[in-house]
């Protein structure tokens, strides 16, 4: 009896561009794959939302062994910084089912782009929020991702949690221009 692979996928609860989805998600997840002999990565995908904004994104598998690769994917990805909220679905014997994964809490920083004075926008640099914003994270969070609207552009961090999170950049955000009007979203 030849041993069939099936098809699953890991919709990740990520917002983040194609290419990190690729070095934080799919590179690691093909590596373990390849290294037990579990399957593979064949594709991923980034959903959009009806403003284009990033919604989550998704890794399409071919697994083998479903017994041992089902729980080894799902905590590859939780490794890697999957957040609460994403779910690998694979077909067992004609039945759907949901796997759950994935711990870190998410917080979305809509920053706004056109209702501050022109002079914010001139002197003031959205590579800095980026920066500061990670550096007073340390290793309890950081932006996985971002997104630039026609009126906003968002941070997308994720972190043990979104309470904490934002307590660790309260004063930059009250303090620095370009964060004034800023509004935030739990987002995992």
């Amino acid at each position: 009896m030849v041993n069939k692979s099936i098809f699953a996928y890991a919709q990740i609860n990520a917002r983040v561009q194609p290419i990190d989805r690729g070095d934080r998600y799919e590179d690691p997840l093909q590596e373990a794959l390849e290294e037990k002999g579990f399957g593979e990565v064949t594709g991923g995908g980034t959903m959009l939302s009806a403003n284009k904004e990033i919604a989550y994104c998704g890794i399409d598998l071919d697994l083998d062994n479903l017994e041992q690769s089902i729980p080894f994917v799902c905590k590859i990805l939780t490794q890697c910084g999957a957040p609460k909220g994403s779910k690998l679905q694979v077909e067992v014997n004609g039945e759907q089912q949901e796997i759950p994964f994935g711990i870190l809490e998410g917080l979305a920083i809509y920053l706004n782009g056109s209702d501050l004075p022109d002079e914010v926008y001139q002197t003031c640099d959205i590579n800095h929020v980026y920066e500061e914003i990670n550096r007073l994270l340390g290793e309890r969070g950081e932006i996985q991702g971002y997104w630039k609207g026609p009126t906003e552009t968002a941070l997308y961090l994720y972190g043990y949690s979104v309470a904490e999170m934002k307590q660790l950049i309260e004063a930059f955000m009250s303090e620095y221009p370009l964060c004034e009007k800023a509004r935030f979203e739990t987002i995992a």
